[in-house]
């Protein structure tokens, strides 16, 4: 199974949307075009990507009402939005498995990590968007490929102990 995050989704289409320029930019109603735009954005950022899923990317907006009356500039608010609601998802379910009594020192040091990691994420997303809002798209895309990384750093932690049979991935 392909490894995503939400923040590879709002990576994506701020990349998607910097890359390609639309007259008007503005919210639009649901018509063809509005859901062409999320097809589009969808198709191209998992052909840009090893790790970027289609289906991943479409089942996401799909929860999300707005995605469907918005245009690029939205879908990558959406996206950075959806990476700060995932990112605070992954701090309660760390602080869960901390308190499960089930795990050996390395991996409570792990998760102690990654916990770190993520809560600094939080005030990064949050940063980006603030950052996108006000035009600064270059700072935005660095902001968002940091958080990119927490996801991976957090991973690597656990692969540093041979067998440890720990994978971060919820969806396995």
């Amino acid at each position: 199974m392909k490894n995503i995050s939400f923040s590879s989704l709002a990576l994506c289409f701020l990349f998607f949307f910097l890359a390609t320029p639309t007259p008007g930019n503005s919210i639009s109603t649901l018509d063809a075009s509005t859901i062409d735009i999320t097809n589009r954005t969808c198709r191209k950022c998992a052909e840009d990507s090893k790790t970027f899923s289609y289906d991943f990317c479409i089942s996401s907006l799909q929860t999300i009402p707005v995605s469907h009356v918005t245009n690029l500039h939205g879908l990558a608010i959406i996206g950075m939005e959806l990476a700060l609601e995932n990112a605070t998802n992954t701090i309660s379910t760390i602080k869960y498995l901390q308190t499960c009594g089930t795990l050996d020192s390395f991996a409570l040091a792990a998760l102690q990590d990654c916990l770190e990691l993520y809560e600094d994420t939080l005030v990064t997303i949050v940063d980006a968007v603030a950052a996108f809002l006000t035009e600064h798209y270059s700072v935005a895309e660095v902001k968002v490929s940091a958080v990119m990384e927490a996801s991976t750093t957090c991973e690597e932690g656990f692969s540093e102990k041979k067998g440890s049979g720990f994978s971060t991935d919820r969806r396995e």
